[in-house]
């Protein structure tokens, strides 16, 4: 597949997505970014434009960590939910981020609702 043609593809899934997903003050968007060699968490409220807390697999504790890309990526959503009830958010909405829910994405949001985020 055109490279070109597979980055249109995935930016138009991403935006059929944030048609339907936006976060609140209440209710913040858990918003995913996987690199290939990397991946980041981030709490934002759409309302303000305001990033609240995040995580990456990049952080010093996690990065410290032995184990898989999978592995990591349960910790950064474990250590995201951590911070988000430290801001007092139990509930959030789940952005993707045109990845599929699969693999590394699905372990950060099973790390999420481990530490107590409801989706």
């Amino acid at each position: 597949m055109n490279p070109k043609a597979k980055a249109q593809k995935k930016q138009n899934i991403r935006y059929r997505i944030r048609r339907k997903v936006s976060g609140t003050a209440a209710q913040p968007r858990l918003a995913i970014y996987r690199s290939n060699a990397d991946i980041y968490a981030q709490l934002i409220d759409d309302s303000k434009g305001q990033t609240l807390c995040s995580a990456s697999s990049r952080d010093k504790d996690i990065a410290a960590q032995k184990g898989t890309k999978t592995e990591k990526s349960k910790l950064v959503g474990a250590a995201l939910a951590r911070k988000a009830t430290e801001l007092g958010v139990q509930s959030i909405c789940f952005d993707r981020g045109g990845n599929l829910f699969h693999g590394r994405v699905k372990a950060v949001a099973d790390g999420a609702r481990e530490g107590g985020l409801k989706f």
